[in-house]
């Protein structure tokens, strides 16, 4: 399933703050607590401004970007299975 425009720009917005709050951050050396104190002033603010509560914020964040991974490893795999099918063009057997 392809986000929204309005799923993208959310996905955008909170990646834009996590990479300026932390730009050095290796997400897989560094605790998920850690990682969720940085990000929570985004949650806060996104959740004020939509009035819900920033449980719900969060939870949409994790989906969204689940998604947008699930649908990046999809094209990644389109194009290595193209590339993979392309290959017999070079081949000298």
């Amino acid at each position: 399933m392809a986000l929204s425009e309005k799923d993208k720009a959310f996905l955008d917005r909170i990646t834009g703050y996590a990479n300026e709050a932390m730009p050095d951050l290796d997400p897989q050396k560094t605790q998920v607590s850690v990682q969720l104190s940085q990000m929570m002033p985004i949650f806060e603010t996104i959740a004020k401004e939509e009035g819900k509560p920033v449980e719900d914020i969060f939870i949409r964040y994790m989906d969204l970007a689940n998604e947008a991974f699930v649908a990046s490893s999809d094209k990644l795999k389109e194009a290595l299975e193209d590339v993979r099918d392309n290959d017999s063009i070079f081949r000298f057997d």
